[in-house]
């Protein structure tokens, strides 16, 4: 009871002292307030404002909408009642990059995960982090590095994808060690289950496929070809294929679920973006971003997601913000692209905190039994062990391709 009772009350004694804004309402006065403090005037500072906004928001948009359906339709499923405890444990990683949410594939997972919640829970959230098409896209078009001259899908297809492995699994074995399974939870397995598993994540398949035959084929000079081969138009395939699974009378709210959170995030990425034009219009970050040493960076990179995770607790909302603040420093950088994408990433693990709503959601589910202090422990600590075995395995590479 004294840890769940403090928790309101750091809370409570946090707002006395910091106005308890949202995070788009912080980066608006951040922004204007930076502006005036340099001595751009008024029309200088909404120009600035304005075109920072505006830069990376068609780029969102055409991402976050369809990835939104494709998780609205997929929520919708009802895998849970068909799904078997390691199934549905194995599946997970593809969950959360499938549905664009952790939360989303946990909620739907978890009911049919029986023992294996704290597996789901864990591989849930290191999808939706690391394989595409959620956090790489997403933090790959906040830095401006997808479209004609971005990276291959293909080949963050295939990082998000070895990083994968070694993080879900750190996140598997950190959850046996700090909380051993519950043997008395018993569960069903049947083909007919798996079966239909497969069934409900064919879109996602079919969009794998197609951008992986969109890098083998290359450009075809065939813009309708082209555009399906491509991650934008791959999404919109894969979220029509999901709503065509869908109930005809649960589609609309599929779309309307897709608008109300695209809208919400593209505010926040607005005004992140106007953050980061205002801020490299007046500092000079030649002299503050390493150069020769693509590890320094990373890092650097690293810790500054962290900071923002902290500070917000979403994951989405964290991606939103920290892309467009960032990039500046990958192109003055010079750092290999791709490890930085996975960088901002990986520090987006740390921390999963009472801030964070993945937090509460496998605290009453998978740890309801557990006392506060236990379930940080588990929680926070675990997501930070991920955080720096993938970022371990990230530096290992980037110094062996080097």
């Amino acid at each position: 009871m004294t840890d769940i009772a403090s928790t309101p009350r750091m809370a409570s004694d946090l707002k006395r002292h910091v106005p308890d804004f949202p995070l788009v309402i912080w980066m608006v006065l951040l922004t204007v307030l930076l502006g005036l403090a340099a001595g751009l005037d008024a029309d200088q500072v909404i120009g600035q404002f304005n075109i920072g906004f505006g830069r990376a928001l068609g780029e969102f948009a055409l991402i976050l909408l369809p990835s939104f359906t494709l998780a609205a339709a997929l929520a919708r499923q009802n895998i849970a009642s068909n799904a078997a405890g390691r199934t549905v444990a194995l599946a997970s990683p593809i969950a959360g990059a499938g549905m664009i949410c952790p939360d989303t594939a946990y909620a739907a997972l978890s009911p049919a995960a029986g023992r294996y919640k704290i597996d789901t829970a864990f591989g849930a959230y290191a999808g939706f982090k690391l394989l595409y098409p959620a956090g790489p896209l997403i933090v790959a078009a906040g830095l401006g590095l997808t479209g004609a001259q971005g990276i291959e899908p293909t080949m963050l297809l295939l990082c998000g994808a070895l990083l994968t492995l070694p993080v879900w699994m750190t996140g598997v074995i950190w959850g046996r060690f700090a909380m051993p399974l519950d043997r008395k939870v018993q569960e069903t397995d049947s083909a007919k289950s798996n079966g239909y598993l497969v069934k409900v994540f064919a879109p996602f398949l079919v969009m794998a496929g197609l951008l992986v035959l969109g890098g083998v084929v290359g450009p075809t000079g065939i813009g309708a070809i082209d555009f399906v081969l491509l991650p934008k138009g791959a999404l919109i395939i894969a979220a029509a294929l999901a709503l065509m699974q869908t109930p005809t009378d649960k589609r609309r709210e599929c779309l309307d679920s897709a608008v109300r959170r695209t809208g919400s995030l593209l505010l926040v990425i607005g005004a992140a973006s106007a953050f980061g034009a205002v801020l490299t219009g007046l500092a000079s970050l030649e002299r503050l971003v390493p150069h020769g040493d693509g590890a320094l960076t990373l890092i650097a990179l690293f810790a500054l997601t962290v900071l923002f995770k902290l500070a917000q607790g979403s994951s989405m909302a964290t991606f939103a913000a920290i892309a467009p603040v960032a990039a500046p420093i990958v192109l003055v950088s010079g750092v290999n692209e791709i490890a930085a994408v996975f960088a901002i990433c990986l520090g987006s693990f740390i921390a999963i905190l009472p801030n964070d709503s993945y937090y509460w959601l496998v605290r009453r589910d998978a740890l309801v039994a557990q006392s506060e202090g236990s379930v940080i422990r588990i929680m926070s600590g675990g997501a930070t062990l991920q955080a720096l075995v993938g970022m371990a395995f990230l530096l290992a590479a980037v110094s062996f391709s080097a």
